[in-house]
């Protein structure tokens, strides 16, 4: 990729991740190489197993320990989130993937695990040809102001409200 920008993909709705991932999809299916480094998440949630099983070209590490942050984070949170980072820099700059995904890395920031200044430093150190896609709620205005794609997923209607619990293969 010559060109290579800076997305995100934020708000109340469902489909931040899901758009990512389709995403990193198509990317792989081009021949490009992808990184997905999830915050906050970790377990073998259907996507996950699926890009394991069929899609291995296709890196995807956790860092985070599968709890919701209320409050102050945890230190181990921290910790967690900061090896992310570190895997994250090295993604983007060590030339071994066309495409890195910081899933819920909004969501960090807003839970305080890292600054928002960490997450522009992804985008000042992004080599030029490299595609960096950052998803999660409450992406923070200078991150929007950076970002060359923004997309904000807004909840009309969930089955959730009516009672539907979250089913295998469509919400998790």
């Amino acid at each position: 990729m010559q060109t290579g920008l800076l997305q995100v993909y934020t708000g109340g709705g469902k489909g931040k991740t899901t758009a990512a991932l389709g995403l990193a999809l198509r990317a792989a299916g081009a021949g490009l190489r992808v990184f997905i480094g999830q915050f906050i998440k970790s377990g073998a949630f259907s996507e996950i197993r699926a890009l394991r099983t069929y899609l291995p070209q296709i890196a995807c590490r956790q860092y985070g320990l599968g709890r919701f942050i209320q409050g102050p984070p945890a230190a181990e949170d921290i910790r967690a989130a900061a090896a992310g980072l570190a895997d994250l820099e090295q993604a983007l700059c060590g030339g071994a993937y066309d495409m890195v995904i910081a899933d819920e890395a909004n969501c960090a920031v807003a839970a305080g695990l890292f600054g928002v200044d960490r997450l522009l430093r992804l985008a000042d150190i992004r080599p030029a040809g490299v595609e960096l896609v950052i998803t999660g709620r409450d992406a923070h205005p200078r991150l929007l102001e950076r970002a060359d794609l923004v997309t904000e997923m807004r909840a009309v209607k969930h089955p959730y409200d009516r009672g539907v619990a979250a089913r295998p293969g469509v919400e998790f």
